[in-house]
């Protein structure tokens, strides 16, 4: 059967956690004897989203050696205790090229988690044509290529996604494994509308035309404070979309459209964003007309976004610090309405 549409719902992504850890042994990975305790650094390892990986490589591999790196060695403690014994702790400032380049050194295989940063970590996937994060970005690739480390990220920002495959030769070149935008979405996502794409060939249904991503977050969708920063400096970016080829450019969280994501989630009002996926899945899939559309809940947030992308000048919401300050402000706000509104995820990809 063809897919004319994919479907991922996560009701809750606390839920799959709790899920992956009650069943840890079944889902533990069986890894090559050269790998298998091999040395792996999460960069931003003291977040929410960071530390989150870093607990389940622990469970999934029990025996890999896990760096957490991070400005703040309290958390980090914190985090290795959380661990066991193989793991520890290395202080990294984004800030000094050569500690971030001293704990890469060290490595044979390293994860990179680049994270919106919140709070008092280092966490990256925000890219800046200047500043920590485009240094982290060619620091980590160079010695990718040099020391030859697999490398995995998690950015969902387009200009650092593009910035990172810059680095394909070095990494064709070394015979190594490097994969950008690894997250849900995009990262799944893209996976989806490679699947529909494919299914569609297969059958022999043509071409597709279009791809359209819709993406809804109830609150902040068990991501905290990350999921704020990225919407908010997302509301700064011109959306970049194609149209029978052609490349247009929108204003952000505009193009409202009324989504069903299935069965409880239900019909939710989604808006226009600038995500790397489209730009992958023109450019890598061939598909003439991509868009992106994001929506969260309650409604009223979708007001505010509306609203803050109206009355404030797109310089403001591109100043990471500005950014920041409207995540304090907002977040406990957000985690108060959370606890009626609930915490879910959900994604289609439709063609």
């Amino acid at each position: 059967m063809v897919m004319a549409r994919a479907l991922l719902h996560l009701k809750s992504t606390s839920g799959f956690a709790l899920a992956c850890a009650s069943q840890e042994s079944q889902y533990r990975v069986q890894l090559p004897d050269k790998s298998r305790s091999a040395r792996v650094l999460v960069l931003g390892g003291t977040g929410r989203v960071g530390g989150s990986t870093a607990t389940a490589l622990s469970k999934l591999c029990p025996d890999l050696q896990i760096i957490i790196a991070g400005r703040n060695r309290e958390k980090g403690a914190s985090m290795v205790a959380t661990l066991g014994g193989r793991s520890e702790f290395a202080e990294v400032n984004i800030d000094n090229v050569k500690s971030l380049e001293a704990a890469l050194r060290v490595l044979r295989l390293k994860l990179c988690q680049f994270l919106s940063r919140c709070g008092s970590c280092s966490s990256y996937c925000w890219s800046f044509p200047t500043g920590r994060e485009m240094h982290c970005s060619g620091s980590c690739h160079t010695y990718q290529g040099e020391k030859k480390t697999a490398y995995i990220d998690v950015c969902d920002d387009t200009t650092y996604a593009c910035r990172a495959k810059s680095f394909k030769t070095r990494a064709v070149a070394a015979n190594i494994p490097a994969i950008t935008t690894a997250g849900i979405y995009p990262g799944v996502s893209n996976v989806m509308a490679a699947e529909l794409v494919r299914a569609s060939r297969s059958e022999s249904k043509g071409e597709p035309e279009r791809l359209r991503f819709y993406y809804y977050t109830a609150g902040s969708g068990g991501a905290g404070p990350t999921i704020l920063a990225t919407s908010f400096l997302l509301l700064g970016e011109e959306v970049v979309a194609y149209n029978k080829g052609e490349t247009i450019k929108l204003k952000p969280y505009s193009g409202m459209l009324n989504i069903d994501f299935g069965k409880g989630i239900g019909k939710r009002d989604v808006y226009l964003l600038n995500l790397p996926e489209v730009r992958s899945a023109h450019e890598v899939l061939g598909v003439p007309t991509v868009s992106a559309r994001f929506g969260t809940a309650p409604f009223f947030w979708n007001w505010a976004m509306e609203a803050m992308t109206s009355l404030l000048p797109a310089e403001f919401l591109r100043d990471r610090s500005k950014v920041q300050e409207l995540v304090q402000l907002f977040d406990p706000v957000v985690r108060s309405v959370d606890k009626v509104a609930g915490e879910r995820v959900s994604m289609r990809v439709r063609y």
